[in-house]
């Protein structure tokens, strides 16, 4: 049977980030994605111009659809916009005991516009973080949920250190958005800190480069990976996906999850 994981976030109506690029990105690893939709977004490789979050009665009813009915592998949350969503999220998961939920902390958009608001920081940091198999800060996340200045791989690790207090059982600090040493990510399991290197790819078009590896991380999780090797697989795809960019819109271009594919394969016996 083939493998199922779950995304919980927003909708990108532009596609390249959100729901959209998770569902891609699943369906590029061979796992069946499902949704649950948290908000929807007004947006496109320029900007997010308006965002409306769905009630959260309607949030509980579509977990409560998909954990009824498919066997999922795997899971991960992005854009959770407040602490009521934040709440019902962590505690339907909670409720049911998951464990193989990757958590990747969406805080701000490229273009500047809040996804989360200040008073759900607190509450992720409480209620979804000591959920989460792994959780996936970039740069500015991590300094955000530790309170660290970071600006050097050190301080990557101190940040990662003072995240897993809170409670993760892995932390995943991205260095895409660091000027020091940007293709390098920091995993701290809680003893040992690991690095994930790859080359820098030069390119504007980097929009939902932060969902797309969250959601390979949890498609290789789904298809049963360790989470080391889960990540190292995700780190390649997403640098492949960056590197074969999509120069559409007129602001940051979406990763290309399906850079594999040539024009015609489909057609193919």
């Amino acid at each position: 049977m083939i493998k199922q994981a779950l995304t919980i976030a927003g909708s990108d109506s532009g596609g390249g980030a959100g729901i959209q690029a998770d569902l891609k990105t699943f369906h590029a690893h061979g796992v069946y994605g499902a949704s649950v939709i948290t908000a929807i977004t007004a947006q496109n490789t320029v900007a997010v111009t308006r965002a409306f979050d769905l009630p959260l009665d309607l949030i509980e009813s579509q977990i409560e659809a998909v954990f009824g009915d498919l066997d999922i592998a795997a899971a991960k949350t992005g854009m959770l916009s407040s602490a009521g969503i934040v709440e019902t999220v962590a505690g339907a998961l909670r409720d049911r005991r998951f464990e193989t939920l990757v958590v990747d902390p969406v805080m701000i958009s490229k273009s500047g516009y809040k996804l989360l608001r200040d008073d759900a920081i607190e509450s992720l940091k409480k209620n979804l973080l000591p959920l989460a198999l792994v959780v996936t800060p970039n740069i500015h996340e991590a300094e955000l949920l530790s309170g660290v200045r970071i600006d050097s791989a050190d301080k990557m690790k101190l940040a990662a250190g003072r995240i897993s207090e809170t409670g993760p059982r892995n932390v995943l600090v991205k260095g895409g958005h660091a000027s020091f040493d940007r293709a390098t990510d920091i995993l701290y399991d809680g003893e040992q800190f690991h690095e994930f290197a790859s080359e820098f790819i030069q390119t504007k078009n980097t929009h939902g480069t932060g969902c797309t590896y969250s959601a390979a991380i949890t498609a290789r999780l789904a298809l049963g990976e360790p989470l080391l090797l889960a990540i190292e697989h995700a780190k390649i795809y997403i640098t492949r996906a960056i590197a074969h960019a999509l120069s559409i819109g007129k602001g940051h271009g979406p990763t290309n999850h399906f850079y594999f594919l040539g024009s015609d394969d489909f057609l193919k016996g």
